[in-house]
């Protein structure tokens, strides 16, 4: 019984278990009202709804957290954070989690961390995701000279469907303020 529950109750090492603290601080007064989980205009993507992430952080079990792929497919929008009836920081500890899955390394967690990066990028750069270029700053960040080479086949679909366009200007930096006032608000500035 005691193994067991061991197992269910992460993290090994020390770096872990600060980030856990400051993750467990920022959602501790969670009620679990499922509010961020309404919310989120991602939830359908996601493998554990944001509540239940939120639970999983209280009991420490960071190694199921960083399995699932919830806190990627956050696009980082701050409804949860905006309607949160406690004012929880909610969108941070996703960004938190991100960081932390970043250190953790894995290559699947190398490829997601990269595919987020060069999405938010394309997002500030043209105030819009403009797939080529959000591909290409994708290509780049994963520094896997074969990732290019699985995506022909989608590419060759899309190109026949009419789907990919070459990049424009879009609306070229509109968002860049409101990037900038995220990141003043999390501390990365």
């Amino acid at each position: 019984m005691n193994q067991a529950v061991r197992e269910t109750w992460s993290p090994a090492l020390e770096a872990d278990r600060m980030v856990l603290k400051e993750l467990r601080e920022a959602v501790g007064a969670c009620m679990q009202c499922g509010t961020c989980t309404a919310s989120c205009p991602n939830r359908h993507a996601m493998d554990i709804t944001p509540r239940a992430m939120w639970r999983m952080i209280q009991f420490g079990m960071l190694d199921e957290i960083l399995a699932s792929r919830t806190f990627w497919m956050c696009s980082a929008c701050y409804m949860c954070t905006l309607r949160c009836p406690r004012g929880l920081k909610l969108t941070s500890a996703m960004a938190a989690l991100k960081r932390l899955a970043g250190i953790e390394g894995g290559r699947s967690a190398r490829k997601n961390q990269a595919f987020y990066a060069a999405f938010m990028d394309d997002v500030e750069a043209h105030g819009r995701v403009q797939e080529t270029s959000m591909m290409q700053r994708y290509f780049l960040k994963a520094r896997d000279p074969m990732l290019p080479l699985s995506y022909v086949p989608l590419g060759v679909r899309m190109l026949g469907k009419g789907k990919v366009r070459m990049p424009g200007r879009g609306r070229g930096g509109v968002l860049r303020p409101l990037f900038a006032k995220a990141r003043e608000m999390e501390g990365l500035s």
